[in-house]
């Protein structure tokens, strides 16, 4: 065996090694896709109302102080478990009235905290956001949030 790597042997190492990892990355990023499809995302209760309600914390750019799922700014707690540390991730009605009441109680005016600002919403609009953050505590994030506070 030669100890001088050639010019071709070098070429055949660096297209076949290329080769190689463009497959492992394809197939990893087509196996992502489909997991995101098929087990991470709750499709059964993906309905009109939460498609509304993710449209309206678009709008009104929740995400510029929370974060859901990790993903946004931590100036305000994070909303992806939010129904569940309230207590009532089972129950739909409560929940809306236990959202409804919070949103129509900001700002607190508490003296040295953060306050969220009155959106003045309708009831079908927070019917709607409460859906879609019902429908986000239905997500596999595997262990995320680290701890129930977000």
């Amino acid at each position: 065996m030669r100890e001088v790597l050639t010019k071709n042997a070098a070429r055949n190492i660096f297209y076949g090694g290329s080769l190689f990892f463009i497959l492992i990355f394809v197939g990893l990023s087509a196996h992502s896709h489909w997991y995101i499809e098929n087990v991470s995302t709750d499709h059964a209760g993906l309905n009109e109302s939460v498609a509304k309600g993710k449209r309206l914390w678009e709008v009104k750019a929740c995400i510029n102080c929370h974060s859901i799922l990790g993903e946004g700014a931590y100036f305000a707690p994070e909303l992806g478990n939010v129904m569940h540390r309230w207590g009532v991730q089972d129950d739909p009605e409560v929940a809306f009235e236990v959202f409804k009441g919070w949103m129509e109680a900001q700002p607190t005016g508490i003296q040295g905290r953060r306050q969220m600002p009155q959106f003045n919403l309708t009831d079908e609009e927070l019917k709607h956001l409460t859906d879609f953050l019902l429908w986000t505590g239905t997500i596999d994030t595997q262990g995320w949030p680290p701890n129930d506070a977000g």
